[in-house]
């Protein structure tokens, strides 16, 4: 199969090969074709596997198949929720370069920046937006953005918005959305709550599992170190320095964590950020720009921060403390182990984690060996 097969614009298929795409993931074989023909979907597939294309596509034919300036003020058409502000850019990026070839226009919008550039772009109007909940919230009660003719509707990593509370600010945008229009979730897991909220917002839903729920990249090695608290920091930094130089992205469950632990990885020798929801916009964006240029070698990185982290050839992932959350031990391994990559997931745990990592053992049904 190719992307000729979908029958997209030549603009597309054009952009899409500029892209480097050749041939279509799982998730975007399925849903493409589905999305396209108008039905709601409901797809769940492990993270880096091409969910974002999965849904641009069909938007980007979607809207250039229709009329391209409609009368009156130009109002968005298309609406795509995420939860972080890594994920927006990442996915607004996607939306740029499957679109270039196209008149289409598009505003990115999220918190801890300033609002003006958002709110210029909408009032000289814009065809996509691409948009964390809480900053859209602020800009429709300030009656700054028009959500009237929303034709496709897109929640991405909806399972991570309730985890981080976003349902009210959810259901207050969709209550500010047309009701005959098109609906589409992705997400690498999908929790019951989830499916619930899918059961009040989807019609008549096409659905999609990639693969088993919950389930890792089997590309990638999993490792536990059984370990005492105080002894994790030292054997992190023997297993990174071990490494060479291989880039690795360290997770802790706090935003304090964050800073101490890159603090003491600094004070090891070794080139280190930190990345998490208090950092400013742009202290974020710079350390995962030098992370991806190589030069840092180690991300220390909070669940919330690293959702919609696209990493190119990640080797490495380390748990230095394990989630509360079993679920989010899928999404953090899902920074490895892209694109048909092999990658390596070490898990460092203390006595009082055990319980955790016999949930996580249990949600993915197997045991995870332990290193030697």
């Amino acid at each position: 199969m190719s992307f000729e097969t979908f029958n997209l614009h030549p603009a597309l298929l054009r952009a899409v090969a500029e892209a480097g795409y050749t041939v279509p993931t799982p998730i975007q074989a399925r849903a493409i074709p589905l999305a396209l023909a108008g039905h709601d979907l409901q797809a769940a597939a492990q993270t880096g596997t091409g969910k974002t294309a999965a849904f641009a596509l069909p938007i980007l034919q979607r809207l250039d198949a229709a009329v391209s300036e409609p009368r009156g003020p130009r109002a968005p058409r298309a609406l795509v929720l995420v939860p972080t502000r890594e994920l927006a850019a990442q996915v607004a990026e996607s939306f740029q370069d499957l679109g270039r070839h196209l008149k289409q226009r598009g505003v990115l919008i999220f918190g801890g920046v300033g609002p003006k550039p958002q709110v210029k772009a909408l009032a000289e109007g814009v065809d996509i937006i691409v948009a964390t909940p809480g900053r859209l919230l602020d800009h429709l009660q300030l009656r700054l953005v028009d959500l009237s003719r929303i034709e496709m509707l897109v929640l991405d990593e909806a399972d991570r918005m309730l985890d981080m509370g976003f349902i009210r600010p959810i259901r207050k945008l969709i209550a500010a959305l047309p009701k005959q229009r098109q609906n589409l979730l992705f997400s690498a897991t999908f929790s019951n709550e989830i499916r619930e909220l899918a059961r009040g917002i989807l019609r008549d839903p096409q659905s999609i599992d990639i693969a088993p729920r919950n389930t890792p990249v089997e590309l990638i090695d999993h490792r536990v170190y059984h370990v005492d608290t105080a002894q994790k920091h030292p054997l992190l930094t023997r297993i990174l320095n071990d490494g060479g130089n291989r880039q690795s992205l360290v997770f802790t469950r706090t935003k304090h964590g964050a800073n101490r632990l890159a603090e003491r990885l600094a004070r090891d020798g070794l080139s280190c950020a930190a990345i998490h929801g208090n950092k400013s916009q742009g202290a974020r964006t710079r350390a995962l720009e030098e992370f991806k240029q190589g030069k840092i070698q180690v991300l220390v990185a909070t669940d919330i921060a690293a959702r919609g982290l696209d990493i190119e050839e990640l080797p490495h992932v380390v748990n230095f403390e394990l989630p509360h959350v079993p679920e989010d031990y899928v999404h953090r391994i899902g920074r490895t182990g892209r694109a048909g990559r092999s990658g390596e997931a070490v898990s460092l745990v203390s006595r009082d984690e055990r319980d955790r990592l016999r949930a996580i053992e249990k949600m993915l049904g197997r045991t995870i060996p332990v290193a030697a």
